[in-house]
């Protein structure tokens, strides 16, 4: 098996420092669950905002990341 890192892009006028942080967090995780535990371990806890239907096959996950941005994973 590969491994495989979460991608981290910004959509929009997003700081540098904000995809780093995310990178960060996320560097780990490999896959929803990975980042749905890291989710609820977060002081609070990230809710999920919402799951976006794509297809019979594709959903995304929007997450809170911090007071103003919102990490948004496909997961197939």
């Amino acid at each position: 098996m590969t491994e495989r890192s979460v991608p981290v892009s910004g959509v929009g006028a997003v700081r540098p420092d904000v995809i780093a942080r995310g990178e960060a967090a996320l560097a780990d995780r490999r896959t929803v669950a990975d980042v749905l535990g890291w989710a609820r371990a977060q002081s609070p806890p990230r809710l999920v905002a919402e799951i976006v239907t794509q297809d019979e096959y594709t959903h995304d996950i929007v997450l809170p990341f911090d007071g103003s941005h919102f990490l948004a994973f496909d997961a197939t």
